[in-house]
């Protein structure tokens, strides 16, 4: 079973391998999540709108979540979601997400593909050459929107995380996304772990973008 920072950065790649148009820091914001909805379903950490608590100090034996957790773990007063994730974005969760993408090409799942643009840029993709695992977790997603059944709490959690990074049009045709609208609100509302980091990841972008609007040029 793929980890939630695995399936979700696999989710964020196009069909050539390359990153989705996804601001920067949202995708830091979103690994960062997905690392604690890794560790929270690992009952590592527990959450809830005002607090993250640690509840097992024991590692994962996953050196990807295992160094988020470390980082969380060394700070000794109880903190919010959005200051865990706040601490686990920027270089950490690129670093992460570096582990997921070197884990996804051992898996045989990815293909690490390094080209030169106009011979002199450097660029690097991933290609999918095993597609199973993106389609299983399109269709998981695909089966919960489309659906009035009740899903699975690791698809909740995984929809909640597409959901904040915008990829669902990537997913789903013009047509669908109209249609799946209220079903996503009613799926932000069914779990609090994945309603407590998504949101938190919504906040920190909401204030990002008002400083940004705000910032005199």
């Amino acid at each position: 079973m793929l980890t939630f920072v695995e399936e979700i950065v696999l989710l964020t790649l196009d069909d050539d391998g390359s990153v989705l148009p996804i601001r920067e820091t949202t995708m830091e914001f979103v690994i960062a999540g997905a690392a604690l909805m890794d560790l929270a379903f690992a009952n590592r950490i527990d959450t809830d709108p005002e607090r993250l608590d640690i509840l097992d100090a024991t590692k994962t034996g996953n050196p990807m979540l295992d160094r988020a957790f470390e980082r969380i773990a060394a700070c000794s007063e109880p903190r919010s979601v959005g200051a865990s994730i706040e601490t686990l974005a920027g270089p950490e969760a690129r670093e992460i997400r570096e582990m997921a993408l070197a884990k996804l090409v051992e898996r045989g799942i990815l293909q690490r593909r390094d080209e030169k643009i106009l011979w002199v840029f450097q660029a690097r993709r991933y290609p999918v050459i095993d597609g199973r695992a993106e389609r299983e977790a399109k269709l998981r997603i695909a089966g919960v929107l489309l659906s009035d059944e009740a899903p699975d709490p690791r698809d909740v959690a995984l929809i909640c995380l597409a959901d904040v990074c915008k990829i669902l049009p990537d997913i789903f045709s013009v047509r669908e996304i109209e249609k799946i609208g209220p079903r996503v609100e009613q799926i932000r509302r069914m779990d609090l772990i994945g309603r407590t980091i998504g949101g938190a990841v919504a906040e920190i972008e909401r204030s990002i973008m008002i400083a940004m609007t705000q910032t005199p040029h």
